[in-house]
């Protein structure tokens, strides 16, 4: 799922929520704004609940929607007066019913397999031109952007199949209320919503036509509205932006994400990290989770023990903690680069996930 996109604090609450549900699925934009010469066309079956059409909030954030946006209101109105809610959209949404039991093993073999490596090293090799201009230009190593599609979508082959624009108008107007944090995801969603409908005026595209996440992301990347505006890029230069079918697109707008949240070239993700337990302050080494915070020395003295080019590291660090189930945790030291692919998907599972992903790949493109 690409709730990698949202702002951290609503990722956060969020990770739970993703590692279960990772066990059940596994030129530019034109600038202009014109009406889209295409009919709005609802043409996908199964879909529960009656048109958005009869909510009255719903009209009215249309006609507030397409004022700001200066978009045509007929159009919007039809738009969001067509989107039905789905209700398996609104279930994968709420926190599992029970306490879900982490374990980096069986998470890695979700993501980590023969299927997904092979299919990567097909990716690589198609497409190594891009992704070696991207490593100059953004500064981000083939195998992390390879890793992160893998993850992803399996390079393209399962990029969702619920609506876009049923999946957005769901959350935006019926997000579970039983959830704690509804009132604010609500707002972010209709956030979505608006950068969705505006894009596909723009791209001059039915909004009904588009497939995506149950969360409304798109494409091979998986970006929510809101990140393929903002970093989305014509990488292959033909004029327009295509997540589904140009790789060069997708690899571009991966790399330049990665670039706008803080990755720093040339510096390793993470560093083997073993403990001294006659000094060991575990609790205090845990208390920023995955945010980097200790130098190398205040990492060492709470017992934390660094060798090689470990102990050369600049930056801060983090102690990543990977539970096993009923089995002993592992644990890595993480760096602001790790820290950066969690951006993507707040969860240092996913992290390790995308990390050893684009190693096993390139182990075997690169032997």
């Amino acid at each position: 799922m690409t709730s990698h996109t949202p702002s951290g604090s609503f990722l956060r609450s969020f990770t739970l929520a993703i590692f279960s549900i990772a066990f059940l699925t596994v030129a530019t934009v034109a600038s202009h704004a014109q009406t889209p010469k295409k009919t709005v066309a609802a043409k996908a079956a199964a879909i529960q609940g009656p048109p958005y059409a009869t909510r009255a909030g719903a009209m009215q954030f249309a006609d507030d929607l397409a004022a700001r946006r200066d978009l045509d209101p007929a159009w919007v109105r039809d738009a969001i007066g067509q989107a039905r809610y789905n209700a398996t959209v609104s279930r994968l949404m709420q926190p599992p019913a029970k306490a879900f039991v982490k374990n980096w093993r069986v998470y890695r073999s979700r993501f980590i397999d023969p299927v997904r490596i092979a299919a990567g090293v097909r990716f690589w090799k198609a497409n190594q031109a891009a992704l070696e201009r991207a490593e100059k230009e953004y500064g981000v190593p083939a195998d992390i952007i390879v890793g992160i599609i893998g993850v992803e979508t399996i390079y393209g082959r399962d990029t969702g199949s619920f609506r876009v624009m049923d999946a957005l108008t769901t959350l935006a107007f019926d997000f579970p209320a039983s959830h704690p944090r509804a009132r604010e995801r609500s707002d972010y969603f209709k956030g979505e919503l608006e950068q969705f409908l505006t894009l596909q005026s723009r791209r001059n595209a039915d909004p009904f036509e588009v497939r995506g996440s149950y969360a409304g992301a798109m494409g091979m990347p998986q970006f929510m509205p809101s990140s393929w505006v903002k970093y989305a890029v014509d990488f292959d230069g033909d004029g327009t932006i295509d997540l589904w079918n140009s790789p060069a697109d997708v690899i571009g707008s991966v790399a330049n994400y990665f670039k706008a949240f803080g990755w720093q070239p040339g510096m390793p993700t993470d560093y083997p990290v073993s403990f001294d337990r006659s000094r060991l302050d575990m609790d205090a080494l845990m208390a920023p989770d995955i945010l980097p915070t200790f130098s190398v020395a205040s990492f060492t003295a709470k017992g934390a023990v660094l060798k090689g080019p470990a102990l050369q590291h600049t930056g801060p660090l983090a102690l990543i903690e990977l539970l096993n189930g009923a089995d002993a945790p592992q644990y890595v030291a993480g760096t602001e680069n790790f820290y950066v692919i969690t951006r993507y998907n707040w969860s240092s599972y996913y992290a390790m996930s995308v990390i050893e992903l684009g190693w096993e790949v390139a182990a075997r493109v690169n032997p």
